[in-house]
């Protein structure tokens, strides 16, 4: 494959350079593209993949934090508590991971809809009247929402159960959190990534349709102006 076409791939621009010890000899010097502010510019494909990674990532913690997840504890009888004794495991800091991604996921999400690509702006009204993006928009705000609650609620849970291990309640049975949440929040919090992509989709064609109805408004006003300068210089060559 061309360097020049990988770089593209990339996300790279950069020129052809000579080496010092061999004149001849070209190699390509590449950096990563930037707006003309010179701060790094994303492109759609790019935001796409990172939203993607993090919800993928986010489900891997989140299934591995439900399926390492204990039953219960074992109660340890003492005077008048019962001690609760849980296996090591990692659970809550999987499931901390799980919402940590979920969250990343879905700030790269919000904010690629509204990123000026290629130096490009667009009111965020202009999105909103397309019903399309916003149905879409809203549910990946919702199923983000309830991914959240989903991963963090027993991930809390657990956390408290093996900080407050000791009970007066002699007939506890050392429970732990409540099974089946994690791996919901897990799927949840996938889905919440792909419904991001797709708001991101609607957006692309929404930012298209804008770009070309000002463009089309702008060469409209400019052929009317030309228009009524053609029919004022031959008033005034007619009247001569």
């Amino acid at each position: 494959m061309p360097l020049g076409i990988l770089g593209n791939i990339l996300g790279l621009d950069g020129g052809w350079i000579r080496t010092r010890d061999d004149p001849g000899c070209k190699v390509l010097k590449t950096r990563p593209r930037r707006d003309s502010g010179g701060a790094m510019a994303f492109t759609a494909k790019q935001m796409s993949l990172i939203v993607a990674t993090f919800g993928v990532l986010s489900f891997i913690f989140g299934v591995v934090a439900e399926n390492k997840k204990p039953a219960s504890g074992t109660p340890i009888t003492g005077k008048d508590v019962v001690i609760c004794k849980y296996p090591s495991d990692p659970t809550v800091v999987l499931g901390y991971l799980s919402a940590a991604f979920l969250i990343a996921s879905t700030v790269a999400g919000y904010l690629s809809l509204f990123y000026p690509y290629k130096g490009k702006s667009i009111p965020q009204s202009a999105l909103f009247r397309s019903p399309s993006f916003t149905v879409f928009f809203n549910i990946a705000l919702g199923t983000a929402g309830l991914a959240a609650a989903f991963l963090l609620w027993p991930t809390i849970t657990e956390q408290l159960h093996l900080l407050r291990n000791v009970h007066h309640n002699l007939e506890t049975t050392c429970p732990t959190a409540k099974t089946g949440l994690l791996g919901g929040g897990a799927f949840l919090s996938l889905d919440a990534s792909l419904f991001w992509l797709v708001s991101l989709m609607l957006a692309d064609n929404a930012r298209e349709d804008y770009f070309d109805e000002v463009e089309s408004g702008g060469k409209g006003e400019h052929g009317h102006v030309q228009a009524t300068d053609y029919e004022a210089d031959g008033a005034l060559k007619h009247t001569a």
